[in-house]
């Protein structure tokens, strides 16, 4: 398989994790951990508001993977953002989170394969 059709394949599975996280995890609250992370960490008060934003966020961010559009700044910023919140929930709330700080070995596993698809596979 050439460069360009990995990086395109590899785009699709990149939109899923976020879809997932964004649409079954937050918008139609299937995993209620992610919730109560986000009510610990920005407030009980807006907590469920505020997840279901972060979810249309997510499936926004999946939206943005697929079309290609300013791609090397939309592979920084889930870096970014995939690392900040990551940090944070290390931080704050380690005893919500699915592995516990074992997390962070994810979210670095995550946040390298979308590195090297973007400055690595992409073709242009």
């Amino acid at each position: 398989m050439n460069r360009s059709l990995l990086y395109k394949y590899s785009g699709f599975l990149v939109a899923l994790v976020w879809f997932i996280n964004g649409l079954v995890c937050k918008v139609f609250g299937l995993v209620p951990r992610h919730e109560m992370i986000v009510s610990q960490i920005l407030g009980a008060d807006y907590g469920p508001f505020l997840t279901v934003g972060i979810g249309f966020s997510e499936i926004l961010m999946g939206v943005w993977v697929l079309s290609r559009v300013a791609s090397k700044f939309n592979a920084v910023a889930q870096i970014v953002i995939v690392l900040t919140m990551n940090v944070l929930e290390f931080i704050l709330v380690p005893d919500l989170l699915l592995w516990g700080r074992f997390n962070a070995m994810f979210a670095v596993l995550f946040v390298s394969f979308v590195y090297y698809r973007e400055f690595k596979l992409n073709p242009k």
